[in-house]
């Protein structure tokens, strides 16, 4: 005769498993929703057009250093040089233009040059004198932190400074360069435009692509892709060379956000960008670096922060907030996730 008693705990084991897989997958969009209600029902200026399309532009720099950062993470490795490039861009351009009086374009093709370079240098670090990713990209950082100040004697940029030989700088901001973060279309921040082809796209190549298969084989095993005949270090530095090229496009829209290039710009965003990163990989269950789960949890961060800026929170609370952010997607993408052993019957 059968062991009947072993089937109600089966079937218990079976329901809880169900919840939280469902939990794992729909948790994280569930949390967004619940916090964005609450701020716009505790505070009714949070939830008008104007608003959301404020906090959309706000979410964009953080959303695109943190596709940056999901390439790296894809691959295996963090690009911990990432907030630097974006400060070097917007050092680079307030430059191009104030002290070189020269156009948005040129200033725009710099900024890309410079950080298509960064990203050649960290592939080249990586891949060819194989030093581990985050050492690599940790020296990086402090020499691109350190370099960009030199021709500026560490000060920000800005129009009619006076320059490190003592004249006046003979430039200014390009009105057509301030308007990739202040002009709209239609009633749509040109930021958020930027940010959304950028996920698309992303989503697209990492999905629909062999490009995009290859390089999550390469994150799960890249010995089993080496031997499947891939290039892995080809396909490890060119995640890092698009992580740079975010960087730079993250810095074009920041320095045409604050009009000046700012030399501690670029200084949190590393953190930031690696946050929403992380918190992507808790979006639908997928547990892995994914585009529209890296702008949902910019979207979330942004939410969060505003907020409680409504609400009166002062500043110092919002690396709080933060934090308890990544530590409540983190639960999503490895506690809740982890599957207990189903029973099974002996036979």
């Amino acid at each position: 005769m059968a062991d009947t008693t072993a089937i109600p705990a089966q079937v218990r084991i079976s329901t809880s498993d169900r919840v939280r897989d469902i939990v794992v997958k729909y948790g994280f969009l569930a949390v967004t929703v619940i916090a964005f209600a609450f701020f716009a029902i505790t505070e009714p200026a949070f939830a008008t057009t104007n608003s959301m399309f404020s906090m959309l532009k706000f979410a964009s720099v953080t959303a695109i250093l943190g596709l940056g950062v999901m390439f790296s993470m894809i691959v295996g490795g963090l690009d911990l040089s990432i907030g630097s490039v974006a400060g070097l861009s917007v050092q680079l351009a307030a430059m191009t233009m104030v002290f070189y009086n020269l156009t948005a374009g040129m200033a725009i093709t710099f900024v890309l040059i410079a950080g298509l370079a960064v990203g050649l240098l960290n592939a080249f670090l990586i891949v060819v004198c194989k030093i581990p990713d985050l050492l690599a990209t940790l020296g990086m950082m402090f020499v691109i932190q350190g370099a960009k100040m030199i021709p500026v004697s560490g000060q920000s940029v800005s129009s009619g400074m006076t320059m490190p030989d003592g004249t006046s700088a003979p430039g200014k901001f390009d009105p057509a360069f301030l308007l990739i973060d202040r002009g709209t279309v239609g009633p749509v921040p040109i930021p958020v435009i930027v940010m959304l082809v950028m996920v698309t796209a992303c989503w697209f190549i990492l999905t629909k692509t062999s490009w995009g298969r290859i390089l999550y084989a390469i994150g799960a095993n890249p010995e089993a892709a080496r031997l499947s005949g891939i290039r892995v270090g080809f396909h490890r530095g060119a995640a890092y060379v698009v992580s740079s090229l975010f960087a730079s496009v993250a810095g074009i829209i920041l320095v045409a956000r604050i009009g000046q290039g700012d030399v501690n710009a670029g200084a949190s965003s590393l953190l930031e960008a690696v946050a929403v990163a992380l918190v992507g990989t808790s979006v639908l269950g997928l547990n892995k670096p994914n585009a529209w789960g890296t702008l949902l949890g910019a979207v979330l961060v942004v939410i969060v922060l505003t907020g409680m800026t409504m609400m009166g929170f002062e500043y110092y609370y919002q690396d709080t907030a933060k934090g308890l952010v990544v530590i409540v997607a983190l639960l999503f993408s490895f506690t809740l996730s982890r599957k207990k052993a189903r029973y099974t019957p002996a036979t």
